[in-house]
């Protein structure tokens, strides 16, 4: 919550109002978790591709 008050200058009911899933996005990555790599990223493009225009 300081975090949140003092940095982020949010309300307290800003805060509040905050889901779960919203407060990790601000917070960031987990320490350790890796960028996807280029490779990584290809094989997803391949598997999903955007749908044409």
């Amino acid at each position: 919550m300081r975090l949140a008050f003092t940095r982020w200058g949010l309300a307290p009911a800003a805060f509040w109002a905050l889901t779960p899933r919203e407060i990790a996005a601000a917070l960031g990555p987990a320490p350790g978790t890796a960028a996807t790599d280029r490779g990584a990223f290809e094989r997803l493009m391949r598997r999903f591709p955007d749908p044409p225009a």
